[in-house]
């Protein structure tokens, strides 16, 4: 019986990629069931925000943890443009406040608050008499802030802050899938390298951007159709009636169950 050790060099890239395509199949499925992400989602967020409020502007500051600031990612509105960028300390200002406490606030006269960021203001041409501002919250805690400028029909008030909890829930969401589509390269990467370095003896050689472009090329080329014709008829299901997915939802769960059914009377059989 041969050992870890007495593998040839190559079984482990060999190894590595069949668990790269296996997890680049389940990344592909998970990409086309959710919703599209990025920076044209926020920006479609904060739009809305600034339409439904009659607010001079709104925009979105996420936390970069490289530089630890909080950076004005996407903003919208007739005083928006000017933030784009921005980046201030995680704890300055109202938006570094609600950043660090989680917590949302509302000023109807940010001059009297000793927590607005006046010279921050200023950099951006643009220094609001009113906001909001509410915590964009994930799993893990803050991961930025949304702030709306200046509503044009009032002042703020707490059922404002409702309101922009819920446009931040919704820009969060978006974060959070283009972040899983960016770690989940990362973690493919820092995979292959353990895997090279782990071997024994150490594999020398192994061509980690090879592997990783092989993975992907093998994408478009696996023999799963009808996998991905079923992920594209779930993925149209977004925007059926909620009696239509409770129908949906039952018929899989009986599908599965016989698919799983199946599964363990061919494993039966394999292990007479």
């Amino acid at each position: 019986m041969s050992s870890p050790g007495d593998r040839p060099a190559e079984a482990a890239p060999a190894a590595a990629l069949e668990a790269l395509r296996a997890i680049a199949l389940r990344a592909e499925v998970a990409g086309r069931l959710a919703p599209p992400a990025g920076a044209a989602v926020l920006r479609s967020v904060v739009d809305a925000t600034v339409s439904l409020f009659n607010a001079q502007a709104a925009s979105i500051a996420l936390y970069d943890q490289a530089t630890d600031r909080l950076v004005f990612r996407v903003a919208s509105g007739s005083q928006g443009d000017g933030v784009v960028g921005l980046a201030i300390a995680p704890d300055a200002g109202v938006a570094g406040y609600v950043f660090t406490t989680g917590q949302p606030i509302a000023l109807s006269d940010v001059a009297t608050d000793a927590r607005f960021g006046r010279q921050a203001a200023e950099q951006t041409g643009y220094v609001p008499r009113s906001l909001v501002a509410v915590p964009l919250l994930d799993d893990e805690g803050t991961i930025g802030v949304l702030e709306v400028l200046d509503k044009l029909d009032g002042a703020f008030d707490l059922h404002d802050i409702e309101l922009a909890s819920v446009f931040a829930r919704q820009a969060t969401v978006a974060i959070r899938a283009s972040r899983v589509e960016r770690d989940t390269a990362t973690l493919i990467r820092s995979a292959l390298v353990a895997v090279a370095a782990a071997g024994d003896p150490p594999i020398a050689g192994v061509d980690v951007d090879a592997i990783v472009a092989a993975a992907v090329a093998g994408l478009g080329h696996d023999d799963d159709g009808a996998l991905w014709a079923l992920a594209d008829e779930i993925a149209r299901l977004r925007a059926a009636e909620p009696g239509e997915l409770d129908l949906v939802r039952e018929l899989l769960g009986v599908l599965s169950r016989r698919a799983e059914r199946a599964g363990d009377a061919r494993s039966r059989r394999r292990s007479r």
